[in-house]
């Protein structure tokens, strides 16, 4: 700071005293070199421009445009550029790399071909500048025009090739550099060998870019960084944390990146307790390792610990990026919390992140998982700039909540602007067309996949094909659809066939998607229990209780229901027939309360739902006690009144005689009431049900 107070005191005592001589220019351009300090090297220029001064030789010019090269400042370097009267090699130079920095290409070309001659710094800023701004193309032309040219490539040339290869995973490419550095006795350089495990790991073959590392001699943090990173992207995370174990052992300290590979590793391997370890440890903790910790636990179902470690975060006055941002909304969005959400896209408006297509996309679907889809329509039609996961949000959300026409509107425009639809939008669209059971309309939009998106139906779109033409009673034509797939079927399309028989009451075709699912996943419990309830509505015993059988005798294990419901900020969990919460019996009564009104106005609990070999008062008990029942009663006691929705979420499928109560519930009381089970949203209001033909 001393020598730049010193500088500016220099160059002001030469503006009070007029023209100067080159040796006094010449000393304190280089003084601004020195002191990385463009604004003084400005007032120098404008100094020497002022009072007409023009250097004899280059090199003044030539160190003003390496600063402002180096800087950035492209404007300034061009400026001086075009008024020297003389050039040389290195003043082409140092505008090849301004505009290299710059990342503009076109400029950075059309500057090389302008150039009376060229030297091999010329060639490496060119290919480096190329590779580092995505066009690894150009980078492989000019280091083909390099040596038809007659020069020879240096270690920093084949340096930047190999990261140019490693981008377009060129692996043949790869391999040729690779002995070309071999040929050139250049396999002493680190940077080198670094680019080349770089460069194998990522193309695939991880096991030759462990023999270079092994054979490395004098290897810094980046090769070990390199090679567990690599054992990362090719899913091997346990020997990420043996190569972090021995890197400790060498007595080299790992480095922010080290740490963050490992924290993945961890994550990967399913080691959440020892990812926590490593994260604690760290002393000075980055925004990189916050992130990442914080998109592993929400990648791993520890949505609320994510959330917490965000405000963490926060307190620590590490400021989060826009991918910490987007991580933290969409674990709001999986924990259907909508305060929480609301909170966080507030610090994302205070920090001016929320216009970001990361952030705003996330905002999106977190509005419409919390089953506000009013507000994610704000959020979309502010958007300064969309793209095809932006639209996806919107449309799928709509088709969550119902708006199923919306859905279909909204991809038609999406249409018109131009997005080109994915896998995603389709699965959204079709779904829309299954709530609004439109067969012709859903038809023509699967008939239409290859057209629009360029790929043929994967499996999700035949599923929702099997499930729409399912719910509209034609079993038999979702079974033929089945049979006439390109690809053996999965346990997707048996499993949305299965539900839909069961729906239907098809026990024929029931049977016979479940038999392909105890084979495909024999110890998932959904396909035992939709058929023995299958067989307990025709009252089958027998056959229920060899259900059960099988399930016992193959260790099968049931999951169980669960409802959760936020209520001040705070999340409450229910089971059926729960009476573990503090306020089990104020719950009960305000239920039992609501039961008996609904009963006088005619409504009766649906006991044939109870599927169960038991008498009609334990059937009364367990259909009354559901979770989602005790969530809502809940939510009566602690919110009586006004006009905040009731919001809960539920594991599995909402039952239907839950359903009809939501929706009796929703008359008698004049409250909104959004259950989200596992398939989608119910918004219940005055009796009705967005979902409208789902029961």
């Amino acid at each position: 700071m001393k020598a730049r107070h010193q500088l500016r005191d220099a160059v002001n005592l030469l503006y009070s005293r007029g023209c100067a001589t080159a040796e006094t220019y010449t000393r304190l351009v280089l003084e601004c070199v020195r002191a990385d300090d463009v604004s003084q090297a400005k007032r120098l220029q404008s100094h020497m421009d002022l009072h007409l001064f023009q250097p004899t030789k280059t090199f003044l010019h030539n160190r003003i445009l390496q600063l402002y090269a180096k800087s950035g400042n492209l404007g300034d370097a061009r400026d001086v550029f075009d008024k020297m009267p003389k050039k040389d090699v290195y003043s082409w130079n140092a505008m090849l790399s301004a505009y290299a920095k710059s990342g503009s290409v076109e400029e950075l070309e059309a500057i090389f071909d302008q150039m009376p001659s060229r030297d091999l710094v010329s060639y490496n800023t060119v290919i480096a500048g190329a590779t580092a701004n995505g066009c690894w193309g150009k980078a492989f032309e000019v280091f083909v025009k390099m040596q038809e040219e007659g020069f020879e490539p240096s270690e920093h040339t084949f340096v930047s090739v190999l990261k140019a290869c490693t981008r377009l995973l060129g692996f043949r490419l790869g391999k040729q550099i690779h002995g070309r550095v071999v040929v050139g006795n250049l396999e002493g350089n680190v940077f080198l060998w670094n680019a080349l495990i770089d460069m194998y790991a990522k193309c695939g073959d991880i096991d030759r870019a462990r023999w270079l590392f092994d054979w490395l001699v004098g290897k810094n943090a980046v090769s070990w960084n390199l090679i567990i990173s690599g054992y990362l992207k090719n899913g091997q995370p346990e020997k990420c944390i043996d190569l972090f174990h021995e890197m400790q052992s060498s007595g080299l300290k790992p480095d922010q990146v080290t740490v963050s590979n490992i924290l993945h590793a961890y994550f990967q391997s399913g080691n959440i307790v020892k990812a926590r370890k490593v994260f604690d440890e760290i002393r000075e903790k980055d925004k990189i390792c916050w992130t990442t910790m914080i998109v592993g636990y929400a990648q791993n179902g520890r949505e609320e610990d994510a959330l917490i470690l965000f405000g963490e975060m926060l307190l620590e006055n590490v400021r989060p990026d826009s991918f910490t941002i987007s991580s933290v909304v969409s674990s709001c969005a999986k924990l259907s919390s909508l305060y929480y959400g609301q909170v966080v896209h507030g610090k994302a408006v205070h920090m001016g992140v929320a216009d970001q297509l990361l952030v705003s996309s996330a905002l999106v679907d977190m509005y419409c998982k919390c089953g506000v889809t009013a507000d994610a329509w704000v959020v979309f039609t502010l958007m300064p700039f969309r793209n095809v996961v932006s639209w996806n949000a919107m449309i799928t959300g709509y088709a969550q909540n119902g708006k199923d026409l919306e859905a279909l509107a909204l991809y038609e425009n999406m249409l018109q602007e131009n997005i080109v639809p994915n896998n995603v939008t389709f699965i959204g669209v079709l779904s829309a067309c299954v709530h609004a059971n439109l067969i012709e309309r859903g038809q023509k939009y699967f008939d239409s996949i290859n057209e629009q998106s360029g790929v043929e139906p994967a499996m999700d779109h035949y599923a929702c094909m099997v499930c729409l033409l399912g719910h509209s009673g034609y079993i038999n034509k979702a079974v033929d659809l089945v049979k006439s797939m390109p690809h053996e079927p999965n346990s997707l399309i048996w499993s949305t066939l299965l539900s839909v028989c069961a729906m239907k009451g098809d026990i024929e075709h029931g049977e016979m998607a479940a038999r392909h699912l105890f084979e495909l996943e024999p110890l998932s419990a959904g396909p035992y229990i939709m058929l023995s309830n299958m067989y307990a509505t025709c009252g089958r015993w027998k056959d229920v209780a060899y259900m059960r059988s099988l399930m016992k005798d193959r260790n099968v294990k049931k999951f169980a229901a669960y409802s959760w419901i936020e209520i001040d900020n705070e999340v409450h969990k229910f089971a059926s027939e729960d009476r573990t919460h503090p306020e089990a019996k104020e719950i009960y009564e305000e239920l039992n309360t609501l039961i008996r009104k609904l009963q006088e106005t005619g409504f009766t609990p649906d006991t044939k739902l109870v599927l169960h070999d038991v008498g009609e008062e334990e059937k009364f008990e367990s259909i009354c006690y559901h979770s989602e029942k005790l969530a809502l009663a809940f939510g009566l006691t602690k919110k009586p009144h006004g006009r905040i929705p009731i919001r809960i979420i539920k594991n599995i499928r909402v039952c239907g005689d839950c359903h009809e109560f939501m929706k009796l519930v929703s008359q008698a009381t004049g409250r909104l009431i959004i259950l989200r089970d596992s398939k989608r949203f119910h918004h219940f209001i005055d009796g009705h049900c967005s979902c409208k033909n789902c029961w």
